[in-house]
């Protein structure tokens, strides 16, 4: 008798409506796809124009010296890092592009769409020049132009990695999880509607 009314019990429980369902996920899954081609398309772009208009090496003022247009060949990660070892940036940023696609799987928040889509299209962009900038193969120089007061120069698919990266931050402060639940003192929790968070 025991058996029988635990077997009714489970099987009247009602499936978790805090997930987001198959129709919003769809969505966000445009959100991410839209926001991912917007991101690819802005580094490419600039890239082009850059090689186009700073080809003769000289740095152009942009705000002053603080911020200048300087076009130089990257093999490495930001910073230079990594210069030695180009096939080690390409790994990874193929291991990050999976990541991407595993944890997108989840997903059930808007704001986790922009940010997972600024990376994607960020990845893809230094990606890119990776495979077709010289010398090619994987090993090819990425592409910045945009010089931080002599600190750094980086490319626009930086910027979109920086914004990401905040993003990610708030939304880990406010406990928002990529399927759109918040956080509550460890529980999971979407409020009163019974849905992913519209973060």
């Amino acid at each position: 008798m025991s058996t029988t009314t635990t077997d009714e019990t489970v099987s009247s429980t009602p499936p978790d409506k805090r997930l987001p369902t198959p129709a919003r996920r769809k969505r966000l899954f445009v959100v991410l796809g839209v926001v991912a081609v917007l991101a690819y398309l802005s580094d490419q772009l600039t890239k082009l124009v850059a090689l186009d208009l700073l080809a003769d090496g000289e740095p152009r003022p942009f705000v002053g010296e603080l911020i200048r247009f300087k076009l130089i060949g990257n093999p490495g990660a930001a910073l230079s890092l990594g210069a030695g070892n180009t096939w080690v940036m390409t790994a990874i940023a193929l291991a990050v592009l999976a990541a991407i696609v595993v944890v997108a799987r989840q997903l059930g928040s808007r704001a986790w769409a922009v940010a997972l889509g600024l990376l994607l299209g960020s990845a893809i962009g230094n990606l890119t020049d990776r495979f077709v900038r010289p010398p090619g193969g994987g090993q090819g120089h990425v592409v910045d132009f945009i010089d931080y007061n002599r600190w750094f120069i980086g490319n626009v698919a930086d910027i979109w990695i920086v914004s990401a990266a905040g993003l990610i931050v708030v939304l880990a402060l406010l406990g928002i999880g990529v399927d759109g639940r918040r956080d509550h003192g460890g529980s999971k929790s979407d409020g009163a509607s019974g849905r992913g968070d519209d973060a």
